[in-house]
């Protein structure tokens, strides 16, 4: 729990720190070079427990745990700290700092899983896996509401930690606060058992890497993963392209009006001021999925747990592909809540069964091995997924980049300039940067931010284009799954 409060509170902002144009603190990155960052980011963090899974059988859990938890806390220190180094660009200094904490997760989370797997028996996994996603989702759901507060709070602190809200200087001490929630995991250590996992303990390195790609180049296991690759390609882009959606597009002044009974100390941490007028943050919207799956998770591993995992995970495909679609299909923040409840339900049915499938099928003493393949589909994906929307939003769905587009094409101010096409080359042949973007088209078409705004989304239609191309990816991967899931039946060792 302490482990993802500390992660959410970095990651439900991370899009809005890296790419945001109109965030006077961020890195202002574009999305080519997110999709980079996001997509490295995923391959370190889920393609590295393929080895540290076993690293965790062979070496103990507990103390892999010990080295992953000091690794994360070294990571967001240097997240904090590495953007005022002059020999780095802003880039490879998050870069570099990203990959620090992503190393630690890899190693965090097949020594945790692997633990609790040893704990529970095909009769109480489904439950203990819904148990362990709610309090997963605990941490998750009270991180989304910390940046609130942590970017504005640092107008109020003393010292070196005084900061003004949203300012770079806000941002470091948002990060510093991930590392010192993460800092009470090692006093929660001293009190965890360490539970054998079964594994030889005279292996050598050498041989644990060997036994991880013996075991992972069988054919079902691959085709399995292959599936899930596609699956959570979609998935992930309600936590990493889904902010960047909201922040631009989203219009949620009639929930913010809402909310105006409450205190006014509440009211700010749940509503905050834009150029559109009061808005409902992002990360205050998106903690909605971790919301409802505190509420229902534990209740659809309940009544789930009688079902193979595989039908389970097919209806969560299905499921999370239609929230996908509908969270991202208007600028009404009711209908986006609306999907992020289908992608939340969808999630239940999936992210728990995906650890319990490979958990069950495990053989003996591989318990850690195998959950640390689980995290492959999520690299993979992610990595895929990441590419894809760096280019798809980069192209047509950033406000900003889509405001100096109708500049270029639409306006007297973009005739005769030459563009020839090449978003890359908008802001050269304009001489309009990014994050004066809308502040330059509300002054050369006389319209205010919700107009023009609206006057984009009408335009060019970033819904379609960027969210029909993931869910397309969704039902891909859902008849892939179904066909598996008919075929799985004939072989003992792989129906779970």
């Amino acid at each position: 729990m302490w482990e993802r409060l500390a992660y959410y509170n970095l990651r439900v902002m991370a899009p809005i720190y890296i790419m945001q144009a109109d965030n006077p603190g961020g890195l202002h990155l574009n999305a080519a070079e997110k999709g980079a960052i996001y997509a490295w980011w995923a391959a370190f963090q889920s393609l590295l427990p393929i080895i540290t899974g076993g690293l965790a059988d062979r070496f103990g859990y507990k103390r892999t745990l010990a080295c992953s938890i000091t690794a994360m806390m070294t990571g967001y220190v240097m997240i904090a700290f590495m953007r005022d180094l002059t020999f780095l660009t802003n880039y490879w200094s998050f870069f570099i700092a990203i990959m620090t904490l992503a190393t630690g997760t890899a190693f965090f989370k097949p020594s945790l899983q692997g633990s609790l797997a040893q704990n529970l028996t095909k009769e109480n996994s489904s439950l203990g896996w819904g148990i362990f996603y709610w309090v997963v989702n605990v941490g998750a759901f009270v991180g989304h509401y910390l940046p609130s507060i942590l970017l504005t709070l640092s107008a109020t602190l003393p010292g070196l930690l005084h900061a003004t809200a949203n300012s770079k200087e806000a941002w470091r001490n948002l990060f510093l606060a991930s590392a010192f929630f993460t800092s009470f995991n090692l006093l929660l250590l001293l009190t965890f058992k360490d539970v054998p996992s079964g594994a030889s303990k005279l292996e050598s390195f050498w041989q644990v890497l060997k036994r991880t790609v013996t075991n992972i180049l069988e054919p079902r296991l691959l085709f399995w993963m292959a599936i899930m690759s596609g699956f959570w390609l979609m998935m992930y882009q309600l936590w990493d392209l889904q902010p960047n959606f909201i922040a631009d597009w989203v219009d949620s002044r009639p929930l913010a009006a809402g909310l105006k009974w409450l205190p006014a100390t509440v009211y700010q941490a749940f509503v905050e001021q834009t150029p559109r007028g009061p808005m409902i943050p992002q990360q205050v919207l998106l903690s909605a999925n971790s919301f409802f799956i505190i509420l229902g998770v534990i209740g659809v591993a309940w009544l789930t747990r009688r079902m193979r995992t595989l039908e389970t995970m097919l209806i969560g495909m299905i499921m999370a592909t239609i929230g996908v679609l509908v969270a991202g299909w208007t600028t009404s923040a009711y209908v986006l809540v609306a999907g992020i409840l289908f992608f939340s339900l969808g999630e239940m049915m999936t992210g728990p069964k995906k650890s319990e499938y490979l958990a069950l099928i495990a053989p003996p003493g591989k318990k850690g091995l195998y959950l640390g393949y689980v995290n492959i589909p999520v690299g993979v994906g992610v990595y895929a997924g990441s590419k894809i929307a760096g280019y798809v939003y980069g192209h047509y769905g950033e406000k900003a980049v889509l405001a100096l587009k109708y500049l270029a094409e639409k306006t007297p101010f973009g005739q005769g300039k030459g563009w020839d096409g090449d978003v890359t080359r908008l802001e050269a042949v304009l001489g309009v940067k990014r994050t004066e973007a809308m502040a330059k088209l509300q002054e050369v078409t006389g319209l205010d931010p919700v107009t023009a705004t609206m006057l984009l989304w009408d335009t060019y239609h970033p819904n379609v284009k960027v969210w029909i191309p993931f869910a397309i990816i969704g039902v891909f991967s859902a008849a892939a799954l179904w066909v598996f899931g008919r075929m799985a039946r004939r072989w003992s060792d792989m129906d779970a």
